[in-house]
């Protein structure tokens, strides 16, 4: 995995744009598993987009046991999942953490891809989904991104989210989630066709499954990042999803109709002055493109994809500029 990375880091260093300015510093969201591609795709997006992209310090609750940076046992469950005790302690604020001085120095944070979110944490809890298979929980990363997602929106600090990012936006915002697609669609009574993360195939590399995504709002961030009503080719890794937003300061802008069910691809707060996010991967499609992937076709263009960061890096440097 540490080979690939290095790979994705050379690429983008090889091709990536010459920004005009001086690049902007933004964070990405602490994660232990940097060789991750949701990690270093986001960060070759961020540099295409004149971007410095920095990892954020891992961000704990102050008191709490940790072996090295992974929170102790007694805070888990047999499954991974935050107990609830300790949930409803993160999810009261974030005033006993590190979190201030984990984002110093950063215009924007970024949330990336990767494990389902403890349902413990959901405004109204929830037993995990049962599933073994499906079965991807890191109680860590819970506490580190849930903490610096508050931290943000109460500091109005630009956030965009990715996949399991906007899953934070939309749990932090106090939503629910679809736990897993699939079961859900069976008991709706609908026919689900992984439109939204190809199936295991063995042996085979898991790519990313390419759909449309139906813009909503010609006055939301979507519609002013794509310029069209309907974004093609957006690639999408997900068995999870945003159920409700009624109740929250968020508005879903952006939506994808399988069978005659809704699922929500984008969502912005009503209340803040950039936090948006998406369920899909346009990072991905930068790197495809700058390595012209043999399916890179499927996926949308560069300059659509590199869009979404370079709006990011604007709201980063309004939001700098408003700090001086």
């Amino acid at each position: 995995m540490l080979a690939v990375a290095a790979m994705l880091f050379t690429s983008c260093f090889n091709k990536k744009s010459t920004p005009t300015e001086e690049p902007v510093r933004i964070g990405i969201a602490w994660r232990a598993d940097t060789e991750s591609e949701f990690y270093t795709n986001v960060v070759c997006a961020l540099r295409e987009a004149g971007a410095d992209p920095v990892l954020l310090p891992q961000v704990r609750m102050e008191g709490w046991n940790y072996v090295d940076s992974t929170l102790a046992p007694e805070y888990i469950d047999e499954n991974d999942v935050l107990l609830q005790q300790y949930a409803d302690m993160v999810k009261a604020g974030y005033g006993n953490s590190n979190v201030s001085t984990s984002v110093e120095g950063v215009c924007a944070v970024v949330f990336t891809g990767g494990e389902d979110i403890a349902p413990t944490l959901l405004r109204n809890p929830e037993p995990w989904h049962g599933i073994e298979a499906e079965k991807d929980y890191n109680a860590t990363r819970d506490v580190s991104d849930y903490l610096t997602m508050s931290y943000c929106l109460a500091n109005d600090i630009p956030v965009m989210g990715m996949c399991r990012g906007m899953q934070m936006l939309v749990v932090v915002s106090g939503g629910t989630i679809i736990q897993d697609l699939p079961t859900y669609f069976a008991q709706q009574g609908k026919t689900y066709n992984y439109e939204h993360r190809n199936q295991v195939e063995p042996g085979v590399y898991r790519d990313y499954a390419p759909h449309d995504v139906y813009v909503l709002d010609t006055t939301s961030w979507l519609y002013k990042i794509v310029g069209v009503d309907i974004v093609h080719g957006a690639p999408s890794w997900h068995h999870q999803a945003a159920g409700s937003v009624e109740g929250t300061p968020l508005r879903v802008t952006g939506m994808l109709t399988t069978d005659g069910i809704d699922i929500i691809e984008a969502v912005q707060r009503t209340d803040k002055t950039f936090a948006f996010a998406l369920q899909y991967h346009p990072e991905a499609a930068v790197v495809k493109r700058l390595d012209h992937d043999e399916n890179a076709s499927d996926f949308m263009t560069y300059d659509e994809a590199v869009a979404y960061f370079k709006v990011l890096v604007e709201q980063a440097r309004q939001y700098q500029q408003s700090k001086k």
